[in-house]
């Protein structure tokens, strides 16, 4: 069983930073895809990144540019360096582990961010 645990989120003011990252029990190398969801209250969930088995990395149209995701394949440890934060970043962070294309994922139990003056 993959276990996921995030960490790194907070409080922080807008046009900050912060790092999240996400420690996996499971060899990341292995899986196709780890990415990084966000949860807003009473909104959908959206995809903030990804990077594939092969090492490349997508970012979502709402973060391209602020948001980059990369991993540590020794720590078996995928990261979000979120820079220029704005409040509507404010959301709840997910990490997922998808071992094959279009298979089902392993979830993390999420880490908050709030970006709040």
């Amino acid at each position: 069983q993959v276990q996921l645990v995030e960490s790194g989120g907070g409080l922080v003011q807008p046009g900050g930073s912060l790092r999240l990252s996400c420690a996996a029990s499971v060899d990341i190398s292995d899986y196709y895809a780890m990415r990084w969801y966000r949860q807003a209250p009473g909104k959908e969930r959206e995809l903030v990144a990804t990077i594939f088995r092969s090492g490349t990395p997508m970012h979502g149209d709402s973060v391209r540019g602020r948001f980059t995701i990369s991993r540590d394949t020794a720590e078996n440890t995928v990261y979000l360096q979120m820079n220029s934060l704005k409040s509507e970043d404010t959301a709840k962070y997910y990490c997922s582990a998808e071992k094959y294309a279009g298979g089902g994922a392993s979830w993390g139990q999420g880490t908050a961010v709030t970006v709040s003056s």
